[in-house]
């Protein structure tokens, strides 16, 4: 007889609705516990549809004395007391934050709610001073220490990038908000923000200097998110039935999954945490995707990697950073990377102990070719949602040997590219190339580097081996020289393919590949 499983609470992020309706929790009470019982104020950054807002709904759950909905969890053995607590929880991940007035509303709406119920000590207007009236007269009123949760804190931060008027006003409104944490904390029992990034510096942080940053600390690297441990442990049943359903051993489902989802590191030296969204909706619906890309990537991130000029192929070949740059946002740097970790779509592979430097990579499949994805329209002609089509097409071209056809497409991806919007045209193309490269090797297999240097691209083929060169304003005989003069074509001897060796030239004027020859 098969066993029933529990549904997969795939969106849900309220804990009291998950818990009353049978939804399988993933046990992160211990985790929340050792929180509530070492410290007072934390902050935890983590990438979106991660867990967070869960965390939240389930700490407001715990500090509400709600004790039913622990049953069989971890605290119910750990807590003795079960206290209840007034809580004031603030989810700004519920609105759009595009114009001046929408942050304003929604914490007077939010202050507006808490005053009807605790009181309003007077007429004082501010934002700062009501939230500090606010939680003295919760305390005054219950007799018990107030609880302060704020879901995706830096909401209003982040969409306003890119806008330094309407970013310095959050910055100055949310610096006097939170600064009732630091004032009233004779009357604070526990407080907890939560967000995708940290700002720093002269921003939102600058004057909490008692938060606790438990983002990248190892004690806590799990709190959110799926480790090795629950996926064979609580989710073995779904992987089986996953394996099953595509006709896969449960050893080849497990590497798979691992393949796709697993591999964020938020700090050195700790085993890799899989995205819950992807491997929840993988697992409910008993098929591979890109899940966690669906629910949209935000324009923010081309936005800041175009103002930097950024060269994405670092990406690939491991950015190094020190600690300081992954732990906080400066946010009137136009560093794409802290947004870009913190985000998610980076995360760390490697640590260098003498320097001090942390190596970035992508995390996993899913999130590099999303990203590529995503990125290829904000560089290329291609419209949105039509790159898989894109590819599909030049990589049939690429299997059956349409040289002509698929080097007409190549110059397709560089056509019609604004002036205005490509300062630096060598470095774009090659970006263009990159995201090529990226998106044809999940079908073909690509490679980068050779012992003797760097090749532009290498489409590898189940007949064909094609190694590309492109020149810059120089001409598509001296690419071709190149990758005769380096032997690159010599790692692919030994394959049987047929390799093609392509020179081509990318000429200013006419901002595209002008020539290109086949050997």
């Amino acid at each position: 007889m098969t066993q029933e499983l529990q549904n997969l609470p795939i969106g849900i992020q309220d804990f009291e609705s998950l818990r009353n309706d049978g939804y399988l929790y993933v046990d992160k009470t211990a985790l929340m516990y050792r929180l509530v019982s070492t410290g007072r104020y934390y902050f935890l950054s983590r990438p979106r549809r991660f867990g967070k807002s869960l965390l939240i709904s389930t700490l407001k759950a715990y500090f509400l004395g709600k004790k039913e909905l622990f049953k069989d969890l971890a605290v119910e053995q750990l807590e003795k007391q079960w206290d209840v607590h007034p809580v004031l929880h603030l989810d700004l991940n519920t609105s759009k934050f595009v114009e001046k007035n929408v942050l304003q509303n929604k914490l007077d709406s939010a202050l507006t709610a808490w005053e009807k119920i605790y009181g309003r000590a007077d007429n004082n207007d501010d934002l700062g001073v009501r939230f500090e009236n606010v939680i003295r007269c919760a305390y005054e009123k219950t007799g018990q220490r107030v609880v302060i949760l704020v879901d995706e804190y830096d909401k209003p931060m982040l969409q306003a990038i890119g806008k330094p008027e309407l970013q310095d006003d959050y910055r100055a409104t949310l610096k006097g908000f939170y600064g009732a944490l630091k004032s009233m904390d004779g009357c604070i029992k526990f407080a907890m923000l939560t967000g995708v990034t940290k700002f720093g510096k002269v921003s939102v942080f600058s004057d909490l200097n008692n938060l606790e940053d438990i983002s990248m600390n190892k004690s806590y690297y799990n709190i959110c998110g799926i480790d090795k441990e629950e996926l064979h442990g609580i989710l073995r049943p779904y992987v089986e039935q996953l394996a099953a359903a595509n006709n896969i051993s449960i050893d080849d489902t497990y590497a798979k999954l691992k393949k796709h989802y697993d591999g964020y590191h938020f700090l050195r030296n700790t085993d890799g945490i899989y995205n819950p969204y992807s491997v929840l909706n993988t697992l409910k619906n008993c098929e591979f995707g890109s899940y966690w890309f669906e629910t949209g990537t935000p324009t923010y991130l081309v936005e800041l990697l175009k103002a930097h000029n950024y060269n994405l192929e670092h990406m690939a070949t491991g950015e190094e950073v020190e600690a300081d740059v992954l732990n906080s946002i400066d946010s009137t740097s136009t560093n794409p990377i802290p947004v870009i970790f913190q985000s998610g779509y980076l995360t760390i592979t490697d640590y260098d102990e003498r320097f001090g430097l942390y190596k970035l990579g992508f995390p996993n499949e899913e999130v590099r070719e999303g990203f590529m994805r995503f990125l290829m329209p904000y560089y290329t002609p291609v419209e949105k949602g039509k790159s898989g089509f894109q590819i599909m097409n030049f990589v049939r071209e690429v299997e059956v040997g349409k040289i002509d056809s698929f080097m007409a497409r190549i110059k397709s991806f560089f056509a019609n590219t604004p002036y205005e919007l490509v300062r630096d045209l060598e470095n774009h193309y090659q970006n263009v190339l990159f995201i090529l490269s990226n998106l044809c090797g999940l079908y073909t297999k690509a490679e980068y580097h050779t012992s003797q240097g760097r090749i532009d691209m290498t489409i590898e083929t189940a007949n064909y081996v094609y190694i590309f060169e492109f020149k810059f304003n120089k001409s598509a005989a001296e690419a071709l020289q190149q990758i005769k003069a380096n032997n690159y074509a010599e790692p692919f001897r030994a394959s049987g393919k047929k390799i093609v060796l392509i020179g081509a030239n990318f000429n200013n004027e006419i901002r595209n590949i002008d020539e290109w020859v086949v050997e």
